[in-house]
């Protein structure tokens, strides 16, 4: 029998493995809730020919199961935090090995449902609701039974009723009317969509509200509200077809067939969501510089990794993560030049240190490979598998010299294609692929496998280079030591400078930031224009200094921007640090927003605000 390799999933995946799934749903704005069926088409994996079917929910209403046309017992049982109720359909007789089988579900979601997003239209700054859905990482459950693991992959047919437009993790293929006397508003439409490159079910996704289009590239489109439109486009327009290019030369030629962008309201919790087909995006990133797409690098990166090549569980989520980092950061060396991957990777070793101290040094999810047995991987979330995940890709390329190490990239994207993996079997390919080749055989013979996947806490810090840098290191290195050096701040210290490099410099000030006043704080900002920035990287990063020198002037703006602002790379370490500085304040403008943030966000700011030195 196969085993189960994932710890999340409560469905008998090993029995049977879900081959096709069709979604047929309504969108009901007024009652928060979306209703109507699944079928999935199961396939028997096993010579036991089991009787029961085991799939995955959480905070749904189940009310109807039919195997093949006809009624068939089931049950709900009993809820097991954080994975939900298992749906336990019985069948008449056992199913062989290699038949199939289609099980249709009638549901309803809850208002406990953790998947969905619903916005008011002031919430959405629109004349009308929105809503959309983040699946990632065990939240599919909450919308329709299913085998809830990456290691499951599954053809989609979406079949979604809505007043409002609809796009989703599918190519569209039609658009129809639906008649007011079949129970439906004036205006609702039936929007159809099919996925023929299987995916897991946390890349279900679709959304619905006051959403136009425009293109931004040959085989592109950006999606977003009617007065965000322009902004978007010019936004993403000049290096939408580049990074596609670009990746292409590195892997080989895109599989998805359109590759496109949603932008969405600001509530979504995420830089990024690569939901296949549309990209879901912050608006955080349309920040009028351009200084901010290369999120966009990152997500078209998960076509490749995560989406076409998939971790297996969520505890080898560094082979979805740090694959993709690798390869936005090898796209802005090859568009930008060898420095900026070094920039880009300097960025991201402060955030991995700002995640190992978050967790603790020996914390069991700063380890590459975790365990997340009877865990919710939400808790895991960090930068650590993307960042720890980079820096050992960089290694292993640093082993074997890059000329091999890129012959290897588009050999393992072809081996594991459409298929799930875990840390092991990429060890074995790796190996595999160099078995014939002395000298990387003998390099990787010398790689610490254990060490890498299992010791906890930082890796060993690469050799950066620090060219795009070191000015940023000796401008705060001047504030550091303002009162013992001479040093007078100008507004020329940083002209010139692209965004980036002004974070680098305020990552760099927030070491020591406790040992600023808050007049220097002031001094700062006004003569720096830092809140005069539409970029939220720099408008957050400056809050976080400010925070930590106890400046009570930006406390109520921070309070304001938490208000306006979903994603939780800016909102947790806010909510954190405004904590620690006005505990009541905090909590104030936690309470005044909670419906504001997407529930995945809601959950992890309650744990950080409210359940402080109870880290798993």
């Amino acid at each position: 029998m196969p085993a189960i390799r994932d710890p999340n999933t409560l469905s008998n995946y090993n029995h049977f493995l879900t081959t096709h799934t069709v979604v047929r749903l309504a969108v009901n704005f007024d009652g928060r809730k979306i209703s109507g069926d699944v079928v999935l088409k199961l396939k028997s994996i096993t010579d036991a020919a089991s009787k029961e079917i085991v799939l995955d929910t959480s905070y749904l209403a189940v009310e109807d199961v039919a195997v093949e046309g006809r009624n068939s017992k089931w049950r709900l049982s009993s809820r097991s935090e954080p994975y939900g109720s298992a749906l336990r359909i019985t069948l008449d007789e056992g199913v062989d090995n290699g038949a199939t089988l289609n099980v249709k579900i009638s549901i309803a979601t809850t208002e406990e449902c953790t998947a969905l997003g619903w916005m008011t239209p002031a919430q959405a700054r629109s004349e009308h609701p929105y809503m959309y859905t983040q699946c990632q990482a065990i939240h599919a459950r909450s919308i329709f039974p299913c085998q809830d693991t990456p290691d499951v992959k599954s053809t989609f047919e979406f079949y979604i009723t809505s007043p409002l437009p609809v796009i989703a993790s599918g190519l569209p293929t039609d658009t129809q009317e639906v008649q007011p006397e079949h129970g439906a508003s004036t205006g609702t439409k039936l929007y159809k969509f099919v996925q023929d490159i299987p995916i897991p079910s946390y890349l279900f996704a679709f959304a619905s509200g006051d959403i136009e289009k425009a293109r931004i590239g040959p085989r592109s489109l950006v999606a977003t509200g009617p007065k965000e439109l322009a902004a978007a486009k010019w936004e993403l327009e000049e290096s939408m077809e580049n990074f596609m290019q670009t990746i292409e030369n590195i892997v080989f030629p895109y599989a998805w067939e359109q590759y496109n962008v949603l932008i969405l309201p600001p509530s979504f919790p995420y830089g990024g969501m690569e939901n296949p087909v549309y990209t879901y995006a912050t608006p955080t990133i349309i920040s009028g510089d351009r200084e901010n797409v290369d999120v966009i690098a990152h997500e078209l990166s998960h076509s490749y990794s995560g989406n076409l090549v998939s971790c297996c569980s969520w505890e080898h989520f560094w082979l979805n993560e740090g694959w993709t980092t690798y390869l936005e950061r090898r796209i802005q060396a090859a568009l930008h030049g060898e420095p900026h991957r070094d920039f880009s990777a300097i960025i991201g070793w402060t955030a991995l240190q700002d995640s190992v101290t978050q967790f603790g040094e020996t914390h069991e999810f700063t380890k590459l490979i975790i365990d997340l047995t009877g865990k919710d991987p939400d808790d895991a979330f960090s930068s650590i598998p993307y960042e720890k995940g980079y820096t050992f890709l960089s290694y292993l390329e640093g082993q074997l010299g890059k000329d091999r190490w890129n012959r290897f990239i588009p050999h393992y994207f072809t081996t594991f294609a459409r298929r799930s993996l875990d840390s092991y079997e990429f060890k074995a390919n790796l190996l595999s692929f160099f078995e014939s080749d002395p000298i990387a055989s003998g390099a990787l013979n010398k790689v610490d496998w254990d060490a890498w996947f299992y010791k906890p806490g930082l890796p060993p810090k690469p050799n950066f280079d620090t060219s795009l840098v070191d000015v940023c290191y000796e401008l705060s290195s001047k504030w550091e030591n303002m009162g013992s050096e001479k040093f007078e701040p100008k507004a020329q210290d940083v002209r010139g400078w692209a965004a980036d490099q002004i974070v680098v410099f305020l990552d760099n000030v927030q070491k020591f930031a406790q040992k600023l006043d808050k007049s220097k704080t002031q001094l700062m900002r006004s003569v720096y224009g830092l809140t005069d920035s539409g970029n939220a990287e720099v408008l957050a990063r400056y809050y976080m200094v400010a925070l930590k020198a106890k400046d009570d002037s930006v406390y109520e703006p921070t309070a304001k921007l938490l208000g306006n602002v979903g994603r939780m790379k800016f909102v947790r370490p806010l909510y954190r640090l405004l904590s620690e500085a006005d505990r009541s304040l905090a909590v104030e403008t936690f309470e005044k927003n909670r419906d504001f943030y997407h529930p995945i966000c809601r959950g992890l700011v309650e744990k950080d605000l409210f359940d402080v030195g109870k880290k798993t």
